[in-house]
């Protein structure tokens, strides 16, 4: 199966197989799962998130998407609108993957604003949602 990029204000109600939705004024994209399942698929876009970037043959997402906590537990990316399938991941990796992004994620906002209110925000909301 191959993607194709498509440019959006807002996400469309009904998503259709094959095309990767991208809005740049919300900093987001969604696309129906790769695997076929028909979950939709939402990913942040950011320093810290997803990135896209869009080449003449269709568009790349990075890192790769991991639905762990669906049925399918598909893991893929996209390269040049090709999916790329990576291996499947234990319960412990996936936790693992979620631990190494929150430190990652509060290494970037801690240099960028050592000291603000966003950053003991930002802090506090990891902590909410990962216990650590």
């Amino acid at each position: 199966m191959r993607f194709t990029l498509q440019r959006v204000r807002y996400m469309p109600k009904t998503l259709e197989a094959g095309f990767l939705y991208v809005s740049e004024e919300f900093f987001t994209a969604a696309h129906l799962c790769a695997c076929g399942c028909r979950t939709k698929v939402r990913t942040p876009l950011g320093p810290t998130e997803w990135s896209v970037s869009e080449t003449p043959d269709g568009p790349t997402l990075w890192p790769s998407v991991g639905n762990w906590q669906q049925q399918c537990q598909s893991h893929y990316w996209f390269d040049r609108g090709e999916v790329v399938w990576g291996e499947a991941w234990s319960a412990a990796q996936a936790a693992a993957g979620r631990t190494h992004e929150a430190a990652r994620r509060r290494a970037y906002y801690d240099s960028r604003y050592p000291s603000s209110r966003l950053a003991r925000l930002w802090r506090w909301v990891l902590r909410l949602f990962t216990g650590s």
